[in-house]
């Protein structure tokens, strides 16, 4: 079975409102299996443009990650998320070659 990750480029426009969606998420994604790859940091972008954020979460298979964006956990995080951010998510299916 592949894996299935969520990739995300982001812009926030306030810090200490993301850090609670941040708080909030976790228990989703420990219960779906998530786990950061990639969480902010240094990035440069060598073609095209993207947000200043960007984020890639590793689950176990894409029907974890669709199920865990779907579930009333996450979707009560993002909630908080969506007022003071604008985000490019994508979820993805891995590769199994």
């Amino acid at each position: 079975m592949t894996k299935g990750y969520w990739i995300g480029h982001i812009d926030v426009q306030d810090a200490a409102a993301y850090d609670a969606y941040r708080q909030a998420n976790a228990p989703a994604f420990a219960r779906y299996g998530g786990r950061f790859l990639v969480r902010g940091g240094a990035q440069r972008v060598v073609e095209g443009q993207l947000r200043a954020r960007a984020v890639v979460i590793e689950f176990p298979s894409l029907d974890a990650a669709l199920a865990c964006y779907d579930s009333p956990d996450y979707q009560r995080a993002l909630a908080l998320r969506l007022p003071v951010s604008v985000a490019d998510l994508a979820i993805v299916e891995g590769w199994g070659g």
